[in-house]
């Protein structure tokens, strides 16, 4: 059976017309075959060595945020990003209460992806995938729903599994710091899940992905009250820790992590309050997030309503909402692996489907 990066990029990933390539569904074409129903009307790129520079993008579509990723990158350089293009489209709240998503959410996706799409033509991509995680993998109707989508733009969208968020996410981690980072333990919060990877190789030995996004926890625990009642924050935090707490022994059997590396919009944002440097400042500067610090952000949270936690640095109005529930796990995922200090990563998911998809261009 083919290993889980074969089998994600032999349906995920057609090089299309100049600046819109379209990804497959499993089953659908190979790599390099002409899209049903779609105008080809220059080669894809072929599999296999591709020293030259390309333009790859990718679509990621979040529990909170579509984004068009667009990177410059050829062979054994480090891709360089050429544009960032963000929707606000909160699908997760979008979710109807029978738990699929209702016309309203599919209409928004379906105008989305194809917007993107548009701009990835716009802006010279040479190869284009798109992604799907928590929300639409959750909603009983995703499959038909990323079917239709396909239908009405030309673009199919892969449902990455939890696992291969973590693993992808633990790439991205493992590719920025280098092997002498050692033994990584990366944290990945998301609008609908915790993504979890531990190793020494770029392939983690261990991953988990678990249902503390902070948009489902906001939805689910704290609904009730801005800000939550004493009680609800209680219960949130025992709920989380009560998730984490299996996977923390599982970790531990490998060894102690030699560094742990936290990614994703919500701790960066709680960095930014504990008082890491602004991200206007580049990639490069060095960001990290105590464990102290969050059970301060986690304590001084607790005390605003969201609309005060937006005036805070790092803080969008668009996740000002669900901040609370995003530091509360990250407060017990820090406390519960006995992590003091975990530095930021500015790559995560987007950047690690970007490398795997540009190792597979580029291999011999």
């Amino acid at each position: 059976m083919a290993s889980w990066p074969e089998r994600f990029w032999r349906w995920a990933w057609r090089g299309g017309p100049r600046g819109g390539a379209v990804s497959l569904a499993p089953g659908v074409l190979a790599p390099g075959a002409p899209a049903r129903g779609a105008a080809v009307d220059v080669s894809p790129l072929p599999a296999g060595p591709h020293p030259g520079p390309m333009r790859l993008g990718v679509i990621d579509i979040g529990s909170n945020t579509v984004h068009l990723l667009v990177v410059d990158a050829h062979r054994g350089g480090q891709p360089q990003p050429a544009a960032s293009v963000r929707v606000p489209l909160r699908l997760v709240e979008l979710l109807e209460a029978d738990g699929s998503l209702g016309p309203e959410g599919e209409q928004a996706l379906t105008a989305c992806v194809l917007d993107m799409r548009q701009q990835a033509d716009a802006l010279g991509v040479h190869d284009l995938a798109a992604f799907a995680t928590s929300a639409l993998r959750e909603a009983s109707n995703g499959e038909q729903v990323l079917d239709r989508v396909k239908g009405a733009t030309g673009v199919a969208i892969g449902m990455l599994s939890g696992e291969e968020e973590a693993r992808l996410t633990f790439l991205a981690v493992r590719r920025w710091f280098g092997w002498s980072a050692g033994r990584l333990l990366a944290l990945d919060i998301g609008g609908g899940s915790l993504e979890i990877g531990a190793g020494m190789h770029e392939d983690p030995e261990v991953v988990a992905s678990l249902p503390l996004g902070a948009s489902r926890l906001t939805r689910d625990w704290l609904a009730a009250g801005d800000p939550p009642k004493r009680g609800e924050l209680a219960e949130l935090r025992r709920y989380v820790r009560a998730q984490i707490a299996p996977v923390v022994g599982t970790i531990y059997h490998l060894g102690e992590h030699t560094r742990a590396v936290a990614t994703s919009k919500t701790f960066r944002s709680l960095a930014r309050i504990a008082g890491a440097e602004p991200y206007s400042r580049g990639p490069y500067t060095r960001r990290v997030l105590r464990r102290d610090d969050v059970a301060e952000v986690v304590a001084r949270l607790a005390r605003m309503p969201a609309q005060e936690r937006a005036a805070l640095p790092g803080v969008s109005a668009s996740r000002a909402g669900q901040l609370l529930a995003g530091a509360v796990v990250a407060a017990e995922a820090l406390d519960l692996f006995s992590v003091e200090e975990a530095e930021i990563c500015p790559w995560a998911l987007r950047e690690g489907v970007i490398l795997r998809r540009l190792d597979w261009l580029t291999s011999g």
